[in-house]
């Protein structure tokens, strides 16, 4: 099903709703992160914080430790800029029961402009201990990654984002906390996608196999803890690879695989598909993926050169 992942993931909150342990708390922008109609159809179980993203992560803490399972939700700038310290400490020191959950994340917000544009976040995220990372690559994806967080015991960060997005996945698709998915078999060169990238990477797919090129597109849809032994396997397997996310190539997907690639000995061309370490201008999310790298177009060029670079 086409959708952002923010809808899939307001969708399946009313589905979940009939566990009672569900709660739900927004900062002020409830329409945007869709947990609006849950909060009109549940109000004893949805908590409007305003404007005050430090004190609603906070007050998820404390409503996680009464046995609720909070989703505290917000833009990603707002959710994860002005809570640090809460988030640390309250959530992922203290080991707490409660999932994060960032919309409008990367630079295909677009029109909300550069400090709307959150690129930082899972670099925040990745290295706090206790707390997992997933960025969803479809609507579907986005539905079942919330399904499985509430299922989970423990802290986690959910990236989401405003665009919509053509469908990946149907309903037989099972997603799995610390697991990636091959979405297109190919060869020569391995992608390593997560969120709305594995789109662009699917897009640039088209363009390739006119060039008689078909790589291995991966979905990452979860960041932290990293799917070590699907990495390693294609890695190997391809001689070549390539992460794309919107996100700053600094923390992010990137320096997480080439992690796992580097403390596995395992040395191969690659290159990194991601904001160039700068903040973006205003403009049309496809405006400025194109401006900054991240458009199918750049993919399908970096395939080509990495695959050069194979010995």
């Amino acid at each position: 099903m086409d959708g952002a992942t923010r809808d899939g993931y307001g969708a399946a909150l009313l589905e979940l709703a009939e566990n009672p342990r569900l709660v739900v708390l927004d900062s002020g922008v409830s329409d945007s992160t869709r947990t609006k109609k849950f909060g009109s159809q549940h109000p004893d179980r949805f908590f409007n914080m305003g404007i005050s993203e430090a004190d609603m992560v906070c007050t998820a803490a404390g409503l996680a430790t009464t046995g609720k399972v909070p989703f505290a939700t917000s833009f990603a700038c707002f959710l994860l800029g002005r809570t640090m310290d809460q988030v640390l400490v309250s959530l992922a020191y203290s080991n707490t029961n409660v999932k994060l959950v960032g919309t409008h994340s990367g630079i295909a917000v677009g029109e909300d402009g550069p400090t709307a544009q959150m690129i930082v976040d899972m670099a925040y995220t990745r290295a706090m201990p206790n707390l997992i990372v997933i960025q969803p690559a479809d609507y579907e994806e986005a539905k079942q990654a919330t399904k499985a967080l509430l299922e989970y015991n423990g802290p986690a960060y959910l990236r989401l984002g405003r665009p919509k997005i053509k469908g990946i996945y149907n309903e037989d698709y099972q997603f799995q906390i610390g697991k990636g998915n091959v979405v297109n078999k190919g060869s020569d060169v391995v992608i390593f996608a997560t969120g709305s990238m594995v789109s662009e990477s699917l897009a640039a797919l088209e363009e390739l196999k006119e060039k008689g090129m078909n790589p291995t597109i991966v979905n990452i849809s979860t960041i932290k803890p990293i799917d070590e032994q699907l990495i390693i396997e294609q890695s190997k397997a391809h001689g070549a690879v390539i992460t794309a996310e919107d996100h700053n190539r600094i923390g992010g997907l990137g320096d997480a695989v080439l992690e796992v690639l580097a403390n596995n000995q395992i040395f191969v061309p690659s290159k990194k598909i991601a904001v160039n370490d700068t903040f973006a201008q205003t403009g049309s999310s496809k405006q400025l993926y194109e401006r900054y790298g991240l458009s199918s177009g750049h993919i399908a060029k970096a395939v080509a050169e990495v695959k050069n670079l194979k010995g």
